[in-house]
């Protein structure tokens, strides 16, 4: 059984301000490099006269670490940034954080105390959200049992995930992973012996943290 993991629940906007410099972290869950650069240049093309737009993510496929520090000393921004992730235990997330100088220089310490500050309110505005594994599960079953069989389901935490009619139901379910062998087996007691439950692939659902 696949393992849940913590992400950032939505997009999440947070600031932080140290001697003028503005320091503004957008927050997003992410699944691919790809969808990192699609954001990364979403926000550099909505702030075009931000001094840097640094960036960092984690992903779960590959077990991917990547940050930017986007012209910024190195060490002072991106690491980290991607440092604030890591230590919320996310995956699957891309903080970008865009910075306006304020006509100060902040050193080495300041940068890295302002660059986690503004990814800790960025996570903060995102919230934060544990995906569980569940897998789906699929059935045919006759119009006279279609009710009592999805009453069933339901009654046990699982979720009715579409019906269709046509010479039989064909009922499409998920259910917790680890719940998924044991609920196919009660279905198939349930409706004595005259269904077969087919249990295919795992899905991810979030749960509030």
């Amino acid at each position: 059984m696949t393992e849940g993991y913590l992400t950032a629940a939505g997009p999440g906007r947070g600031e932080y301000e140290e001697k003028k410099s503005r320091f503004i972290a957008h927050v997003k869950p992410v699944e691919t490099e790809e969808a990192v650069r699609e954001f990364v240049a979403e926000i550099r093309r909505a702030h075009p006269d931000a001094a840097h737009n640094v960036w960092a993510c984690v992903l779960r496929a590959g077990g991917v670490l990547r940050w930017s520090d986007d012209g910024e000393p190195g060490g002072t921004s991106g690491q980290p940034t991607l440092g604030v992730l890591r230590g919320e235990g996310l995956t699957d997330v891309c903080c970008v954080t865009t910075r306006y100088f304020g006509g100060t220089l902040l050193g080495s310490g300041g940068l890295v105390r302002a660059y986690s500050a503004a990814a800790r309110a960025g996570l903060a505005a995102a919230g934060t959200v544990r995906m569980t594994p569940w897998r789906l599960g699929a059935l045919a079953c006759s119009y006279g049992q279609y009710e009592r069989l999805r009453r069933f389901l339901e009654d046990r935490g699982a979720r009715v995930e579409e019906a269709s009619f046509g010479e039989a139901v064909e009922l499409v379910f998920s259910a917790p992973s680890g719940q998924a062998v044991s609920l196919a087996e009660a279905l198939v007691n349930a409706a004595a012996g005259s269904v077969e439950p087919r249990l295919g692939k795992e899905v991810f659902r979030p749960t509030p943290v």
